[in-house]
């Protein structure tokens, strides 16, 4: 048996975890909000649990603990400089998180264009994120479009692809109008649907073929 300093010398360094930033500094000035979905399971008859997120949902005591954090940026993934430019926004999960900042940010630029917000989970009850929030800004005008799917509140299961499929008319005409298209959330599933229902969408509602949504698709990009 090595000694334990031996062991911890010889463990590879836990890589860095990425979470999306939930806030706007022009609403929430010295603030990051982060949206973070705690991982609890079981393998092998053993509770596992996920390091940072239960870091920060269990442990991390406010004032008291010290995290080490870094900015990574993603300059392919921001607002339009046009602040009349409509956006779609498809963030199912702690995908919502970019999304709320980017409500947020449109609200103190007083952008002028639509948003619309595409949302899902498993079930509304337990899992609407930011639903009074949301709900406020629907009313208020400033969020023009929220379409949700809980895929386990109805015996089909309904997933965010799903309404962009029944709603394809409108949707097709945002991006005529030259809407900013945008996806966050599990990249491995729910991305690659995601692609398919938006290609579906210009193919059908645009009148389209195969050959040509993907040329439609490929220039939004």
């Amino acid at each position: 048996r090595p000694a334990p300093t031996d062991f911890v010398r010889a463990l590879r360094k836990l890589q860095p975890r990425l979470y999306s930033i939930s806030s706007s500094p022009r609403a929430h000035a010295g603030q990051v909000h982060l949206t973070v979905g705690a991982v609890r399971y079981e393998f092998q008859d053993r509770a596992r649990q996920g390091v940072c997120s239960t870091f920060l949902a269990d442990r991390a005591m406010a004032g008291d603990a010290r995290v080490g954090v870094f900015v990574h940026s993603n300059k392919a993934f921001r607002l339009p400089e046009n602040d009349d430019a409509p956006v779609i926004m498809v963030g199912p999960g702690t995908g919502i998180a970019p999304f709320r900042g980017f409500l947020h940010e449109r609200r103190a630029r007083g952008a002028r264009g639509r948003n619309w917000l595409i949302f899902g989970d498993q079930r509304a009850a337990t899992d609407f994120l930011y639903h009074d929030e949301l709900a406020g800004m629907a009313e208020s005008g400033h969020l023009t479009r929220l379409d949700t799917a809980f895929s386990r509140d109805q015996e089909a299961k309904v997933y965010v692809q799903h309404r962009m499929l029944e709603h394809a008319a409108v949707l097709f005409e945002w991006l005529e109008a030259g809407a900013h298209f945008y996806v966050c959330g599990d990249a491995s599933r729910m991305a690659k649907d995601v692609d398919t229902a938006l290609h579906a969408v210009v193919a059908q509602a645009g009148g389209r073929t195969p050959d040509q949504a993907a040329e439609y698709v490929q220039a939004l990009k």
